[in-house]
């Protein structure tokens, strides 16, 4: 395939709907890219060639419009000295050259162009490049993401499966076991809440007993205590 030929074919390709239509599209995108670099470095090269075809035939042309100026001084120098014989020769001469010179002009003026089309199909398979990297860039990231999200759904599924459930349930229970098994090591062992009625009953009780004792010692009688007053009533 030519260069022509692929270069027309990629700047012509859609992209998108050939990713679409890929089993792989990474792979696709990859081979691709592939082709739009070996097909850039062509163009690079055949570009370069054209362009230096333009710089020698410039010179060339520079050369025979040089000789075409030397004839026409020779055909003044023989019209000048009377040679008319000469001045024939130099003319078909000049004319020769003349002709060369018109032929290389043309030929130039296409050279040229034909460089600066280089030139333009470059700038396009550049722009097209670029993008087809970018491109890359974000299938490599969806591609990333799709697995990521794969696995999680699959960590997922794995938490919700029955044996997962059940090592939860058994990790309870075994907690649970344990926590019993502590209540039972220390069975007075009281909440806040429990432990600050506790303490007031304690209280309760020194204050009754400090009281009996300070009323055995004066003689009096003791007092009877709140709880069995309240009952009585």
């Amino acid at each position: 395939m030519g260069i022509f030929t692929r270069f027309r074919d990629i700047i012509s390709a859609n992209i998108n709907a050939m990713l679409d239509k890929a089993e792989d599209p990474e792979k696709m995108i990859k081979l691709i890219i592939r082709e739009m670099e070996d097909t850039l470095v062509e163009l690079k090269a055949s570009c370069a060639s054209a362009l230096a075809e333009s710089k020698k035939m410039g010179r060339r042309l520079d050369e025979i419009n040089s000789r075409k100026s030397l004839w026409e001084k020779r055909v003044a120098l023989a019209v000048e000295k009377g040679r008319d014989d000469l001045a024939r020769e130099a003319l078909v001469e000049k004319r020769r050259f003349s002709q060369m010179a018109q032929v290389m002009d043309e030929n130039l003026t296409k050279q040229t162009i034909f460089a600066e089309q280089y030139r333009d199909d470059i700038a396009q398979l550049e722009d097209k490049l670029q993008k087809a990297r970018e491109k890359q860039h974000l299938l490599i990231q969806r591609h990333i993401r799709a697995r990521h999200s794969k696995q999680a759904q699959l960590d997922i599924r794995r938490m919700d499966n029955y044996e997962t459930i059940a090592k939860f349930d058994e990790l309870e229970s075994r907690i649970d076991r344990m926590e019993a098994e502590a209540d039972l090591v220390n069975p007075t062992a009281r909440g806040p809440l429990e432990d600050a009625f506790y303490k007031l009953d304690v209280d309760e009780e020194i204050e009754r007993e400090l009281s009996n004792i300070k009323a055995s010692r004066s003689g009096s009688k003791p007092s009877a205590p709140e709880q069995t007053e309240a009952s009585n009533e």
